[in-house]
């Protein structure tokens, strides 16, 4: 049996207060539908951290997964670029 390709998505770290979490921000452009502008619109994630490396800033990838809690969905697959 083949499981479903799970989404990815590439965001920054906004919070890493919580034990073994983090909440990552992705960022998408929309255009308006009326007036044709794009707009930045903001999707948080809380997702699995489980060796706490990642710190606020870093660009990461991160790819679904089954439910780890009751807002975690997602989990760290690789940290892209560190913070500054």
């Amino acid at each position: 049996m083949e499981r479903n390709l799970r989404k990815e998505r590439i965001g920054v770290v906004v919070s890493n207060k919580m034990q073994k979490s983090i909440v990552v921000a992705v960022k998408r452009k929309v255009k308006h539908p009326i007036y044709g502008k794009f707009v930045n619109k903001t999707t948080r994630f809380v997702a699995a951290d489980d060796e706490n490396t990642c710190n606020v800033g870093d660009t990461i990838r991160i790819m679904e997964t089954r439910p780890l809690s009751k807002t975690k969905r997602w989990r760290l697959v690789e940290i892209i670029e560190r913070a500054k």
